[in-house]
Order: C-alpha cells, then sequence, then structure tokens
C-alpha cells in the first residue's frame, strides 16, 4: 500500500454517531482510523459497492427517482432537494447530443467547517461510488472532484482510490459489463473561497479567474466547458449509496418531514467534545451543545452560537431550543448551512468576533460586484476603529446602512455571507458596541482598547 502524508489526528477530535442500532454511521463509518480508506476496507466492512451494482440494474431515471424520494437536501449550504436538481439535467433529443458533466464541490473554505475533508480522509471510496452512482442516473460521461488547494495530502488518497476503483471495473470503459463508460478526474483548486460558489467553481475548472458567473443561465443547461452539468457538495454525494442500499423510502424515515436523513455536524468553540457528529436532522440544538458536545469548556455560559458555519446569523441564548433542520434554523432567523456549529461564551467580544469575520470575506471577496467589494472593506474599516477605541456612535447606524447595500445585489451570495453575521451581532449584541464606542473599553473583559494607527 502506498504510503501518504497525513495531517490527521484521531486523538483529537470526537467522531460520533446518533447511537440507533437501526440507523448506524451512514456518513462517519470508521472515522477515525486512519487505515480505514482502502478498496478493501470498504467492501469488506461498508457494504462497497453494493450500491452501485443495484443502481446499475436499474433505469437512470429510477436512480434520480429514489434520490427524490428520500428526500435529501444538498449538504453544502442551500439544502435544495438533490433528487430534484439531477433531473434538471437535459436529455438528449433527436437533434442534439449532449455531453454531461457531475461535479463533486470538494472546496470546503466555510469557517469552522471540516466535514467534508473527513469524508476524503476516511472514506473516499464512499464519495466515489456516489459520484459513479449519479453519473449513471444523469448519463453523463465525466465526473469532476474539485478539491480545495490546500488538501493535498486528500488529494493523493482520493487519486489513489480512484484507481483501486478503476481496476475493480467500477470506473473506465464499460462499467461492470453494463456498456455505459464513466471517467473521473480529480482538479485541484488554488485556495480561493469563492470557488465554493458553483460557477465560480466552473470558471476555476475551465483553467479562468474564480469569479461567478451570472444566471441563468444555469449549471444545468450550462455549466463545465458549456455543457450541462450537475454540482453537489461531497456529503450529498457520499448519501447516496447509503440512500440506495437501504431505499428512499427509508431513508426519509430519519429526521423529519422535508428535512430527512442525517447529516454530518461539525461541533467548535468553547465546547468540552468538539468534533464530527453525524445526527438525524431536527434535533434541538441546545441538546446538541449540552448531552453530546458536553457543554461549555470553560465553566462560562454559552452566549451566541452560530448555527451553519461562519456565514450564517448567529443565535443568541433565547434560539437555543432551535431543531437543527434547514426549515427550522430559517424560521429562527439564521441558516443551517454548511453544518459548522460554533459555541462562543460570554467571555468572547462580539465586536472582537465580528471584525474577525467580516475580515475573512473582505478579504476572500473576487471584487467582482462593486457592492460586495466595496461594502466589505468599508464594513471592515469601520469596525476595526470600534475595536480600537475611535468608533462614534453613527458608525452603527453607518454599519447598518451598509448591509442592505449589498445583500441581494450581487453575482453570488458572498456578500450575503458577510451581511449575515453582520446585522445579526450588532442587532442582539448592540449594548458591546456601544460600550465600545462610549468607555473605550471592552464591556466584555474590561480591557482598555489601544488605537491602531490603520484604523480609519
Amino acid at each position: 500500500m502506498a504510503n501518504f502524508r497525513t495531517k490527521a489526528d484521531p486523538q483529537r477530535y470526537t467522531f460520533e454517531g446518533f447511537g440507533s442500532d437501526k440507523y448506524p454511521n451512514l456518513m462517519l463509518r470508521g472515522a477515525g482510523d486512519l487505515n480505514n480508506w482502502p478498496m478493501k476496507t470498504y467492501v469488506d466492512q461498508h457494504e462497497g459497492y453494493v450500491a452501485l451494482k443495484q443502481a446499475l440494474k436499474m433505469e437512470p431515471v429510477a436512480v434520480t427517482e429514489e434520490v427524490k424520494t428520500s428526500g435529501i437536501r444538498g449538504r453544502g449550504g442551500a439544502g435544495f432537494p438533490a433528487g430534484l436538481k439531477w433531473s434538471f439535467m437535459p436529455k438528449d433529443t433527436v437533434d442534439r447530443k449532449f455531453t454531461r458533466y457531475v461535479v463533486c464541490n470538494a472546496d470546503e473554505g466555510e469557517p469552522g467547517t471540516f466535514k467534508d475533508r473527513a469524508i476524503l480522509e476516511y472514506n473516499p471510496h464512499q464519495l466515489i461510488e456516489g459520484m459513479i452512482i449519479a453519473g449513471f442516473a444523469m448519463q453523463c460521461q465525466t465526473g469532476f472532484i474539485y478539491v480545495r488547494g490546500e488538501f493535498l495530502w486528500l488529494i493523493e488518497k482520493l487519486e489513489f482510490a480512484i484507481q483501486e476503483a478503476k481496476d475493480a471495473g467500477y470506473l473506465g470503459k464499460d462499467i461492470l459489463g453494463t456498456g455505459w463508460d464513466y471517467e473521473l478526474i480529480v482538479h485541484r483548486g488554488a485556495g480561493a473561497y469563492i470557488c465554493g460558489e458553483e460557477t465560480a467553481l466552473l470558471n476555476s475548472l475551465e483553467g479562468r479567474r474564480g469569479e461567478p458567473r451570472v444566471k441563468p443561465p444555469f449549471p444545468a443547461a450550462k455549466g463545465a466547458f458549456g455543457q450541462p452539468t450537475t454540482i453537489n457538495n461531497v456529503e450529498t454525494l457520499a448519501a447516496v449509496p447509503p440512500i440506495i442500499r437501504m431505499g428512499g423510502a427509508e431513508y426519509a424515515k430519519i429526521g423529519l418531514p422535508k428535512n430527512s436523513g442525517t447529516r454530518v455536524f461539525c461541533l467548535s468553540g468553547h465546547i468540552k467534545r468538539p468534533g464530527l457528529y453525524e445526527l438525524p436532522l431536527g434535533l434541538p440544538l441546545d441538546f446538541i451543545m449540552n448531552d453530546l458536545a458536553g457543554g461549555s469548556s470553560t465553566g462560562k455560559k454559552i452566549k451566541c452560537v452560530i448555527p451553519g458555519g461562519a456565514s450564517a446569523p448567529v443565535f443568541s441564548e433565547k434560539e437555543f431550543g432551535t431543531l437543527m433542520d434547514f426549515d427550522s434554523v430559517r424560521n429562527a432567523g439564521s441558516m443551517a448551512g454548511s453544518g459548522g456549529v460554533i459555541f462562543l461564551d460570554e467571555d468572547t467580544c462580539m465586536v472582537q468576533a465580528c471584525l474577525r469575520l467580516i475580515r475573512f470575506y473582505a478579504h476572500e471577496s473576487c471584487g467582482q460586484c462593486t457592492p460586495c467589494r466595496e461594502g466589505c472593506n468599508w464594513m471592515e474599516m469601520i469596525l476595526n476603529r470600534i475595536e480600537h477605541g475611535q468608533g462614534k456612535m453613527e458608525d452603527l447606524d453607518l454599519l447598518a446602512s451598509i448591509t442592505p447595500n449589498i445583500a441581494g445585489k450581487t453575482l453570488c451570495a458572498l456578500g450575503d455571507a458577510a451581511c449575515g453575521p453582520m446585522d445579526s451581532m450588532l442587532q442582539k449584541f448592540r449594548p458591546e458596541f456601544e460600550h465600545h464606542i462610549t468607555h473605550k473599553t471592552c464591556m466584555v473583559n474590561g480591557h482598555r482598547l489601544l488605537a491602531n494607527v490603520g484604523a480609519h
């Protein structure tokens, strides 16, 4: 077996399932075991490629219908029904033949989110099997796995696993004697957060600058290299093999109606047991925080939770009872997003936390859209001077006036992503911002704010 560089430390993170005998882990099987990833382990211990053999005996449209029946929604952030998305792929007609592509978005760059890399690290064959099934369902000829450039050690493993699948007859020409040909290609990105947006990803895949495209046309009509393309997240595609094995109707029984299945939550911040937790959708946030993650790691009360990755509007204590599914989180004023749940205790300065988040978005904006390019920089400058004791009370109203001029006025959602935490932190923790301005000290720790010559 080949030797690979690895950054994984199985002792550092918790890998937990939801403890049901009927539904063991579907996504995190063997997580934490650095020897779990080869094909032999996947086949011998995790029912590897059983779902592919089942799918190849079905009509392609029936495979898509099974995914529709499961009710699974995209795990990348938007929560759009995956089976419905697959059904948008156009079919060949008498006067036109299409080259179709399926693309896996493995450009995991959302702060607080680290689930996709764990699937690539420990269960790459589950993703590969899911991509082959998706390719068959949509009658694609080629699949691309677009991997974040920093994940070099994962790319090596992924390419090795793809070769294992080829050697076993699951990829390449005439797969398992069906007459269907399909190839998988790993494409390494350059580490740009914007390339997590599907059309920016496609531009990068084609060798262009990673900038979002105008929509429509949508990728299903005109995607990679001008051809119909379906793009799904790593976790979404890796969920396909268990859906086919157990059947869409059975999978739909997990979780809540219209929010079915398990989801891998990334828990981090001020909790005793940070890590990856595969849980049915719909468990209460406070149960996840206290019963599963062990509560606060500092002995201080948790005052703020970011429920869906850094771009999600924050929850204060009154929302801690929210059920963690797509619809409930949205109805509570935030979004389930990428599944990254970040816990902040009462010693966290919300002005500093907000500045850190906005600084990230200002840096990662591709600059194509003026509202995002200028607005994120303005928010960073204003927050920077508030954080360093140079703010004015009118700055708070200025911040509040900037976000409506960004949200909904850009080609992609990066501008909206910056506005979410900014608006919610300012609304729910405004006294901390005001204290910085009026007292020139931090309300949380009492420290005097030091002037920053770079503040505007």
